[in-house]
C-alpha cells in the first residue's frame, strides 16, 4: 500500500524509524572492530603449552609408513564430529605398531595441530570479515533512517520515495539480524578448537605414560 493512500502512514513509517529497528548490540570491546566476541581473542596458539616434549619436524622420519598411519591418525584426531572417546581404539593400534615414544606420538600431534591451528585462524579471520560486515551494515541503517528523517520533514514529502527507504531499511535490518544470530556460534568455535587441541594433547600423552 502507498503512503500517499493514507495519513497514518507517515506517523507510522516515523516511528518504525526512530524506536523499532534498534540494532542489535555487540556484546565485545569495540577497540578491535574485527573480535565481536566476549570470548578474549587469541589469534595463534603455541605447541609447547600443550605438549611438553620437543616435535619431531615429518622431514627427519624417514619411515614412510609412520608418516602414513600418523597423517591417517591425525586427520581423524582433527575431526571435531567425532568424540575422542570414539579414537582411542584408533590411537592404541598406532601405539601397538609404531610404539608410544614422545617423538612419534608427537609426530601425530604435531599434524593435528597444524591442522586445527589453520582452521582456526582462518574462523578467526573470517569473524573479523563478518564483524566488519556488520559494522557497515549498521552505519547503512543509519544512514537510511536519518535519510527516511529528512524526507519525512519536508514540507511535501517524497512518500515513494519513503517506501523505497523503507523497504531497504526493512531488508538490512532482517539481514543484519539474521548474521547476528551466527555470531555466538562463530566466536565459540576458535575456543572448541583450542579444547580439542588440549584434549588431544593430553590423550596422546597418556599413552606415553603408560608405556612408561
Amino acid at each position: 500500500m502507498s503512503v500517499a493512500k493514507t495519513l497514518a502512514r507517515p506517523l507510522a513509517v516515523l516511528g518504525l524509524a526512530v524506536s523499532g529497528l534498534t540494532m542489535p548490540a555487540h556484546a565485545a570491546d569495540y577497540s578491535d572492530p574485527t573480535w565481536p566476541c566476549v570470548q578474549r581473542k587469541v589469534e595463534t596458539l603455541s605447541p609447547g603449552i600443550m605438549w611438553p616434549f620437543p616435535l619431531q619436524q615429518k622431514a627427519e622420519t624417514a619411515d614412510e609408513q609412520i608418516l602414513q598411519d600418523s597423517a591417517d591418525l591425525a586427520d581423524t584426531l582433527a575431526l571435531r564430529r567425532i568424540d575422542l572417546t570414539d579414537v582411542e581404539g584408533s590411537v592404541q593400534e598406532f601405539v601397538d605398531a609404531h610404539g608410544g615414544s614422545p617423538e612419534i606420538l608427537g609426530l601425530v600431534f604435531e599434524q593435528v595441530f597444524d591442522s586445527l591451528s589453520t582452521r582456526r585462524t582462518r574462523i578467526i579471520n573470517g569473524i573479523g570479515d563478518f564483524s566488519l560486515g556488520q559494522i557497515s551494515l549498521s552505519k547503512r541503517v543509519d544512514s537510511v533512517r536519518a535519510q527516511m528523517d529528512i524526507a519525512l520533514a519536508a514540507a511535501d514529502p517524497d512518500y515513494d520515495r519513503i517506501d523505497a527507504l523503507e523497504e531497504q531499511l526493512d531488508w538490512d535490518q532482517v539481514i543484519y539480524t539474521d548474521r547476528q544470530r551466527s555470531i555466538t556460534y562463530l566466536c565459540e568455535t576458535p575456543t572448541l578448537l583450542e579444547r580439542r587441541l588440549f584434549s588431544i594433547a593430553q590423550m596422546l600423552q597418556s599413552y606415553i605414560l603408560d608405556e612408561e
